[in-house]
């Protein structure tokens, strides 16, 4: 059942929607979808958002989640902004909805300036009704000066977890978004997820004003989705994957592992075992990203070996096993994964091999984030250089206070969050232009009225290598206008096809709201922050091994995590077949031995001024890196992650213990 609270309406420009209300969109549904019915609590969704409402959806992976915005986008009269950081899924769908004759078009890294102009003409011309695009557009101010032209009837941001900072993925720039949503006046906003539990989903809803009667939830539990798990030592785990791929019905089937190594290493072992199987991970070259998924589409019993890389957004009905080579790193990430199996409804395995050395290699990721306190006091000291409202740029912060990027945007969003720091609208310092046609031809086709401006700006055109750079913030301050005006004017001269146009050096805008008293109190606290992220990790997988040991049914364990109830025990889990419960045995603690504590002389002796701290040597001992050490090419010493089959906690503890 659809578990819908009531309390107070959040209903937003009624009398917009007064029209649609009298729409019955299963009408929709059969002629442009050819669909002849409504998944469980779709239906729900869309009504509301015809009523003019902002709508939360928690629909397990696989549940239909798309449909709730692809068909309401047809009965607008603006467009539709959808926010994926899935470039596979914008693409898919887009693909689909173009071939149903439904106006659908992406904005993502890898188009060409030609298709960009072309999607953006595209947009102007009316003929689209979706707009997909990732959260990193945002940062670009060509984006935002096209957004602010646009009526958006509808904002829907997928993946919509990562606003919550207690989420199991949470992403700074999903926080811009609530903002955003306003700035653009978007008449409703639909926030979609997968794997929400009851905590994550009320920081959604209050993000986007989301009334609790508006949050459509479906059961998480999928009956066809038998869950299974195994413990084993090392020596056993890829014979035990060789045999069940072997002995089982062949069908598509997807390996998730931990590493890159790992997806290259088990699927060539696989191969060589006479069974069909590829390599996808990050570190691929996109073009074989794209033929791995692409013949992973069509196949009925290929075998892929990927990291988490792989999957999101690929809707594929036939997935008929999803082995965990390792373990996931949380109960959110691998109901995603396993949410991929079985879309048709037919019977898929779900099979989650526990080996106990592979929580050293999960846990240590989640340590590798965490700065030390003389780092985090550096990256304040490089905000308080700066007085009232500024612009910083994110990969100095990291590279001059060697603070992995992903960790310095957390910290910059808690400074926000905790009243510190406003941020403003980001924007480029440089732009890169390179003329299609020449600057006369450009003036000749301008009207009367542009002319004068349009050749300000091009005269402020500098001549470099092999493109013009055009400096805008010095072009705004000598034309006397502002940089808004100038942007519009070189994203109009795009459109036309007159310029091709690239950006560089990002700089994020902010203002003090207040400065710290105390730089190094405020320090130690985001320090403390971190590391009770860190520990928030650890214990994420805590649950993920839990619910491996098959204690008790496995199915009503994961859906109870994400606030549904199973009436009655699966049937079918580990535990329900006896299977279980297993033991899960405990790393010993370990030491060093006599040639680490060598190893580290040598590497304070070579480079002093990073390896002053505990921290920083326990993490180059362990493999995990900081800018500074990929900087001064400390990862290419051959003791690079000599220590990393070793608990972190371990090696700090042996070579200084202190957290810094």
């Amino acid at each position: 059942m659809e578990q819908v609270m009531e309390t107070e309406g959040s209903a937003t420009n009624a009398s917009k929607s007064l029209d649609l209300e009298a729409i019955d969109p299963r009408d929709v549904l059969r002629e442009r979808f050819q669909l002849r019915s409504f998944r469980r609590g779709q239906r729900a969704v869309i009504q509301r958002l015809l009523q003019g409402r902002c709508v939360a959806a928690v629909f397990p992976t696989g549940g239909g989640k798309s449909l709730c915005y692809q068909l309401p986008s047809l009965l607008f009269p603006g467009i539709t902004i959808v926010v994926s950081p899935l470039i596979a899924l914008m693409k898919d769908q887009c693909d689909s909805l173009q071939k149903r004759g439904i106006g659908a078009i992406r904005l993502d890294s890898t188009q060409t300036a030609a298709e960009f102009r072309d999607a953006v003409q595209s947009i102007r011309d009316g003929h689209v009704k979706l707009l997909y695009v990732a959260p990193e557009r945002f940062f670009n101010e060509q984006f935002i000066a096209l957004l602010s032209t646009l009526r958006i009837s509808l904002f829907a941001i997928d993946e919509a977890h990562c606003i919550s900072q207690w989420g199991h993925n949470f992403r700074p720039d999903y926080l811009k978004l609530a903002e955003l949503t306003q700035r653009f006046s978007a008449e409703r906003i639909l926030a979609l997820t997968a794997t929400a539990t009851p905590s994550v989903l009320a920081d959604i809803r209050k993000a986007f004003g989301i009334a609790s009667r508006d949050a459509i939830r479906t059961p998480f539990h999928r009956p066809n989705l038998h869950l299974r798990s195994i413990v084993l030592d090392s020596e056993a785990q890829y014979p035990h994957l060789r045999s069940q791929i072997n002995s089982r019905p062949a069908g598509a089937t997807l390996v998730y592992v931990t590493t890159q190594r790992a997806a290259e290493d088990i699927a060539e072992r696989l191969v060589d075992d006479g069974i069909r199987a590829t390599a996808y991970h990050a570190g691929l070259e996109i073009d074989r990203r794209m033929q791995v998924q692409q013949s992973f589409q069509k196949s009925k019993k290929d075998v892929v070996v990927a990291t988490i890389a792989f999957g999101m957004g690929i809707d594929k009905s036939n997935i008929r096993y999803v082995y965990h080579f390792n373990p996931p790193k949380s109960l959110e990430a691998y109901a995603q994964e396993i949410g991929r199996a079985g879309r048709d409804g037919k019977p898929s395995l779900c099979e989650l091999i526990v080996v106990p050395e592979d929580r050293v290699t999960i846990d240590n990721f989640a340590y590798g984030d965490t700065p030390s306190r003389s780092a985090v006091r550096q990256m304040i000291a490089l905000l308080q250089g700066n007085r009232d409202e500024f612009f910083v740029s994110q990969y100095r912060l990291s590279a001059e206070s060697d603070i992995r990027i992903s960790v310095v945007r957390t910290l910059l969003t808690y400074l926000e969050l905790d009243g510190y720091l406003q941020a403003t609208s980001p924007r480029y310092e440089k732009y890169k232009i390179h003329p299609i046609v020449t600057l006369n031809s450009i003036l000749k086709q301008v009207d009367d009225q542009r002319r004068p401006f349009i050749a300000a700006v091009l005269s402020h055109l500098t001549k470099g290598r092999t493109w013009f750079i055009l400096n805008v913030t010095l072009a705004a301050n000598r034309l006397q206008t502002d940089r808004k005006s100038i942007v519009s004017a070189i994203q109009w001269m795009a459109e036309r096809g007159w310029l091709e146009v690239k950006v560089s050096d990002l700089v994020h805008g902010y203002r003090w709201i207040k400065e710290p008293k105390n730089a190094n109190r405020l320090a130690d606290k985001l320090t403390e922050r971190m590391v009770q992220r860190e520990a928030s990790e650890v214990n994420r997988l805590d649950a993920v091994l839990q619910l491996a040991a098959a204690r008790s049914c496995q199915a009503a364990t994961l859906a109870a995590h994400f606030g549904d109830e199973i009436k009655q025990d699966c049937g079918h889990c580990s535990y329900c077949l006896g299977e279980g419960p297993f033991e899960i045995p405990q790393a010993s603690p370990r030491s060093l031995g006599g040639s680490a504590p060598r190893i580290v002389d040598e590497m304070i002796a070579k480079y002093p001024d990073r390896m002053v701290t505990a921290r920083q040597r326990a993490r180059f001992l362990c493999g995990l890196s900081t800018p500074a050490m990929i900087r001064s090419r400390m990862t290419r010493e051959p003791h690079f992650g000599v220590c990393s089959e070793m608990p972190f906690a371990d090696v700090l503890r042996d070579v200084g213990g202190e957290r810094d």
